[in-house]
């Protein structure tokens, strides 16, 4: 794909037109590889028990089966994925409804909506979670809405989605295996197999962008990486969540640094990448300046952890 000189991304019409062909093909791969599944055979349905409001048992904790490490993460991947109204809105804006992009965003969100549909379905049977706590935390989160830190930019869209698709996938995967329960891994580890897939979709996408604005996608990704945010960030009490979750191996910064950011960066080949003007090699620099420290800062948090586990086991 031929490389073309432009400054700024108000051309953000034209890159979409001069992807479509890239886009087409990613969308056949991707139906061609993606398995249809149905959320109630994840649930186990014949665990389910009434509440109160129809003469049953209200939530009790000891109903909770599933470990305590991962109660905060999947609280945090469900809310995350409720907020799917304002992702399609935010992709919508940058990629359009029409042709194949539209069709590409309409299959995403709905391939997305059963993340959410299963998660709750699971946890509402199973009485993992307080269901009171649980919609009360979702009508705050919904209402707060979703704005993408990006913008409408498409090339800073497509960085995004690249990284988040893949951290989201981390994170559904560890809390499965986190949750010391085979039906709950059973579940999050096939919501985790969709995002890896929409993760492959994107990627590749701006791969083809970066061969055509080498310098304007390798700005949006250093954006995008040195200011990541996860899409749940606005969830009330998230700093506190995000704590309990790194300190339980579930996402932390190591698996930010070694499992989402630098498989992408690798793939894309960026630090090879040759033929960038002053501004792209200006950015490429703040991006490895920023993943070096990002390395070191997750080394610290590592030795932290440990040591505190090793007090911990002390004392008992």
């Amino acid at each position: 794909m031929a490389r073309r000189n432009s400054t700024a991304e108000e051309n953000a019409e034209q890159i979409l037109r001069d992807l479509e062909p890239v886009v087409e093909q990613e969308v056949n791969r991707h139906l061609a590889v993606a398995k249809e599944w149905f959320p109630h055979e994840y649930v186990p349905w014949g665990q389910g028990r009434d509440f109160e409001a129809l003469g049953g048992e209200a939530w009790d904790p000891r109903d909770v089966k599933v470990s305590p490490e991962s109660t905060e993460a999947l609280l945090v991947n469900l809310l995350t994925e409720d907020n799917l109204p304002g992702y399609h809105r935010a992709i919508a804006n940058i990629m359009g409804t029409d042709g194949v992009w539209g069709y590409w965003v309409n299959r995403w969100t709905a391939e997305e909506n059963r993340h959410g549909i299963v998660i709750r379905d699971f946890l509402t049977v199973t009485r993992a979670i307080d269901p009171v706590i649980l919609e009360r935390a979702r009508m705050q989160h919904m209402i707060g809405g979703y704005e993408a830190d990006h913008g409408e930019k498409v090339l800073h869209g497509l960085a995004y989605v690249s990284f988040q698709e893949l951290a989201t996938r981390v994170s559904h995967r560890n809390t499965g295996k986190a949750s010391g329960d085979e039906l709950c891994e059973k579940m999050m580890q096939r919501v985790a197999t969709d995002e890896n897939l929409h993760m492959i979709f994107y990627r590749n996408v701006l791969a083809a962008a970066f061969e055509m604005e080498p310098n304007q996608t390798m700005r949006a990704i250093t954006d995008v990486v040195t200011g990541f945010q996860m899409p749940g960030y606005t969830i009330d009490g998230f700093l506190r969540k995000s704590v309990a979750i790194a300190n339980a191996g579930i996402y932390d910064l190591r698996l930010h640094h070694d499992d989402v950011l630098m498989p992408v960066l690798r793939k894309w080949k960026v630090f090879e990448l040759e033929g960038l003007d002053d501004q792209g090699e200006k950015a490429r620099t703040e991006l490895a300046e920023f993943m070096a420290n990002l390395d070191s800062a997750a080394k610290k948090f590592e030795e932290r952890r440990a040591a505190r586990k090793a007090r911990i086991a002390a004392r008992a």
